[in-house]
């Protein structure tokens, strides 16, 4: 697509552009330009772009925000929607800058004058080809950040679990319950029960993962 090539081209070789056909969230790159994140056309959206298919129409543009790739990239992106003529969103152009050299020149300077700079916590975002290796990264960070394993969450904070995948945009992917029951060691229906338990205090989200029986 020109304007993913033509944004590349004017940043340079530490720059990707992305375009995101929201419609096919399990292959939503349709053009890059660009290798900051080594995906291909036809590669699977990030925890980012789920989040805003999420969102749906009421998402806003992101803009500036930072990430950090697995394999230690510091990256700075913009995301911003792409909307018909009806306002609906259908996707979303990405800029990703990799600025992993900047901010190593900022931190050395820093130093070289004597002021240090505070450690920034920036969130590690996975970027993948594959919907799999991305929701699998979504789920073990969940884990990690309540330092327990599936096996010891009580029933409360597995529920709060699936409440969060499935604000996230999680469960709006197809096939998304058996990946994530999968990840967790937990049998399909397990999974479609915890999800449809983690529903009922708000109204059920529609999508191709609505447990089944459930109102959509």
């Amino acid at each position: 697509m020109p304007v993913a090539e033509g944004i590349a081209a004017t940043f340079g070789s530490l720059c990707e552009a992305v375009v995101h056909d929201y419609r096919r969230p399990e292959r939503s790159v349709v053009a890059i330009a660009g290798a900051v994140t080594h995906r291909s056309v036809g590669g699977a959206m990030s925890e980012i772009g789920m989040g805003m298919l999420a969102r749906g129409d009421a998402a806003a543009d992101e803009l500036n925000y930072l990430t950090r790739t697995q394999d230690g990239k510091l990256v700075k992106s913009s995301t911003m929607l792409l909307r018909d003529s009806g306002g609906a969103v259908f996707g979303a152009l990405c800029v990703n800058l990799d600025i992993t050299a900047v901010q190593q020149a900022g931190a050395l300077l820093g130093e070289l004058a004597g002021v240090a700079a505070p450690a920034a916590d920036v969130p590690t975002t996975t970027f993948g080809d594959d919907m799999e290796s991305v929701l699998a990264s979504v789920v073990d960070a969940y884990q990690l950040r309540r330092n327990r394993p599936w096996s010891e969450l009580d029933r409360p904070a597995r529920l709060e679990l699936f409440r969060d995948l499935d604000e996230r945009g999680v469960f709006a992917l197809r096939g998304a319950v058996p990946q994530v029951a999968a990840r967790l060691g937990i049998s399909r229906a397990s999974a479609y029960t915890y999800l449809a338990k983690s529903r009922d205090r708000a109204a059920p989200r529609p999508g191709p993962d609505t447990p089944p029986g459930a109102p959509a």
